[in-house]
């Protein structure tokens, strides 16, 4: 079965210390704000060379495409916001929102299909 794999760049606000959001990062990871059923991993990474040097994203492993799917809706047909998992939300509203520089819903992403 084909795994679903999302990556999310985050770009910080200019005012935002890099490191401390990195220890936020890695304190929510702690604590497994993260535990959602149908996520296998996430990893978060900062970019070292290219069009993204020293900013950040975070790769999200999904079991398959009805784990995903089951999270966040149909292709034709996503979930609005308010139908996120519990986990999500405070993943977006408490971790993310006060470090990036837009909205977490409004985040540049790329899903992908394992092939």
């Amino acid at each position: 079965m084909a795994k679903i794999i999302s990556v999310h760049e985050y770009v910080l606000k200019p005012n935002v210390d890099p490191d401390q959001f990195e220890q936020v990062i890695l304190d929510a990871r702690e604590k497994g704000v993260l535990g959602i059923i149908g996520l296998e991993r996430v990893s978060f990474v900062k970019g070292i060379r290219g069009e993204r040097n020293d900013l950040f994203a975070a790769i999200w492993f999904y079991e398959s495409m009805e784990a995903w799917e089951s999270l966040w809706g149909p292709m034709d047909h996503p979930q609005g916001k308010d139908d996120y998992p519990q986990a999500w939300m405070v993943w977006e509203d408490e971790i993310l929102a006060p470090f990036l520089d837009r909205d977490p819903d409004k985040i540049t992403f790329t899903t992908y299909m394992e092939i």
